[in-house]
């Protein structure tokens, strides 16, 4: 019986991946046309092929990254690949895993390649999994364009519905959607930083662009950088949740994009230019989407929700993990400032008491904690007792609705003979 319910289940999932198109094929070279191997490509080479025509066509291709590949996702997993392919039969799907990126990085710009040692040395040499992930999915998407989408996005509408009938897709290099749009905070020593991004969680672009490129050399100087400034090798480097951001997150590929925008259209190009947009914009080559696009029902920055028709995409967060390991800034009486989802009030109240507590003296701020922590603590041991009196009356209710069944049915327990 055992091996009939594997045997079974495996079939379960070689059919449903294979109607749905799941590809486990890692391509490797087949997007090196045009690039001579040996020959350093930089931004500003990548810029000169471009306009040489190399950049041109979306490539109908969907990437994702994970720990596995599809034959062993989990269900939930599984549920979300198959909305990408169900909604896109014509594009290839195809997920690279933690067993392949190094030998995709090393054979894409070892020698044979792109020829940047330099990016091969960074990456092989990375042991921090969300820097790993940002960098990777920068490189998958220069060497081979088309849409990325972290792992837990599910996809709402096709693909194609991704830009909008006005525009003529040659004239579109790169699709993105802004994420968080709450300028008022710019100023702020915490939120500042992140108030202004566009979503790296799902965006498209041609292969071979330079923002990619612009976006990945940022990310080896920054490395390099802390690299320094810690005194140790990049693979012991610490970071917290604003290095991720700032370094290989929202807020690093927002900058590289700005200034390809820049550099595009002439002249500096702002936030200012996609604050509280409510249509589509296209500045450079670049096609900005609306936050409801990528960034539905968040709870701030206007987003709407996934029931309008312009939210393409959900994204579920039951991947995002990694700020147990690079955790955000938190006060030891008030936590963190994020938790107020960028209400203003929430944030002007936790900026004038953690103002006041700063103002305190040493051995006021160590009274306070200690009373913080007691009351935590009892906070939890209530916690506990509660949901172990809830536990118990589950299982009395259970029992007592056991006796009741048994009692109005006396012969029930005869129904079937015990066996030895």
């Amino acid at each position: 019986m055992g091996s009939f319910i594997l045997s079974r289940r495996a079939r379960q999932l070689l059919a449903g991946l294979f109607t749905t198109l799941v590809l486990l094929s890692v391509s490797f070279i087949d997007n090196l046309s045009g690039f001579r191997p040996g020959l350093i490509i930089t931004a500003a080479t990548a810029t000169a092929q471009c306009r040489e025509g190399l950049c041109t066509v979306f490539p109908p291709k969907i990437w994702q990254l994970w720990k596995t590949d599809p034959f062993s996702f989990e269900e939930r997993e599984l549920k979300v690949a198959r909305s990408w392919t169900a909604k896109n039969p014509r594009y290839r799907y195809e997920v690279l895993t933690d067993n392949h990126d190094l030998e995709y990085v090393n054979t894409h710009f070892g020698p044979a390649g792109y020829n940047r040692p330099d990016i091969v040395e960074v990456y092989n040499a990375l042991q921090a999994k969300i820097i790993k992930a940002d960098l990777l999915r920068y490189l998958v998407m220069y060497v081979e364009g088309g849409v990325y989408a972290d792992i837990d996005v599910e996809d709402l509408r096709p693909v194609d519905r991704f830009i909008p009938d006005r525009y003529n897709e040659h004239d579109v290099d790169m699709v993105i959607g802004v994420e968080i749009d709450e300028p008022d905070f710019r100023e702020h020593p915490i939120l500042g930083q992140k108030s202004m991004s566009f979503c790296q969680w799902t965006f498209m672009c041609k292969p071979q662009l330079p923002v990619m490129l612009r976006l990945t050399d940022n990310i080896i100087t920054w490395l390099h950088g802390l690299s320094k400034k810690q005194g140790k090798p990049i693979s012991e480097l610490e970071m917290d949740f604003d290095d991720v951001i700032t370094g290989t997150g929202p807020s690093a590929f927002t900058n590289a994009v700005l200034a390809e925008m820049s550099i595009a259209a002439g002249h500096q190009i702002t936030w200012d230019t996609f604050h509280d947009i409510t249509e589509s914009k296209l500045v450079g080559g670049f096609l900005v989407l609306t936050v409801e696009a990528f960034a539905a029902g968040q709870g701030h920055s206007d987003s709407g929700n996934h029931d309008a028709r312009s939210a393409l995409v959900r994204h579920h967060y039951h991947a995002s993990g990694w700020p147990n390991k690079h955790p955000r800034y938190k006060h030891p009486i008030y936590g963190e400032v994020e938790k107020c989802n960028w209400n203003k009030q929430c944030v002007r109240e936790w900026d004038e008491n953690t103002a006041t507590f700063a103002a305190l003296s040493t051995e006021e701020q160590e009274k306070q904690i200690a009373l913080k922590k007691g009351a935590d603590e009892e906070a939890e041991r209530q916690r506990q007792a509660e949901e172990a009196r809830e536990k118990e009356a589950k299982e009395r209710e259970t029992k007592e609705k056991e006796a009741a069944e048994a009692a109005a049915n006396p012969k029930r327990r005869n129904l079937h003979p015990t066996s030895f």
